[in-house]
């Protein structure tokens, strides 16, 4: 017996309503009953740095040669016919500079275009003149 001739069957429907009902009370019975556990940190010690009162400066002689082959100590001009006579010159620079007891350094500031042999010969007159500390200045930055 059926009474519903004219009319078509209905399609069935799911009700998501009750469906989020349930997820968001299971939801919030997951954040609740969770735990949350803490990593655990590495206890190091790091490094101190203790800082030092510098060291007095040491006293300089800089020796400067130029391209056309002129020499200064500490901005004074120096004539010489040998190394030796550059020895000289470099120890009286250094008596001059109130230096006895201590070495000083040597500091060569050489012209790009100055030859080699200038600087040998600097460098000679440091080991003949007994200064052992012997360094070069160089320019930082390429910038022309």
């Amino acid at each position: 017996m059926n009474f519903r001739k004219g009319k078509g069957r209905e399609d069935p429907e799911i009700n998501l309503i009750p469906f989020i009902d349930v997820l968001l009370v299971i939801l919030i019975f997951l954040m609740v009953s969770t735990t949350y556990s803490k990593f655990t940190e590495l206890q190091i010690t790091l490094p101190t740095a203790e800082a030092h009162k510098p060291e007095e400066k040491p006293f300089e002689l800089n020796v400067t040669v130029d391209a056309k082959g002129n020499y200064t100590i500490n901005g004074d001009p120096v004539s010489f016919r040998d190394v030796a006579g550059l020895a000289q010159a470099m120890r009286s620079a250094a008596e001059k500079g109130g230096l006895k007891d201590k070495e000083p350094v040597v500091i060569v500031n050489a012209d790009q275009f100055a030859m080699h042999q200038m600087v040998v010969n600097v460098m000679e007159a440091a080991r003949v003149a007994g200064f052992e500390k012997l360094t070069f200045a160089a320019q930082t930055g390429g910038g022309k």
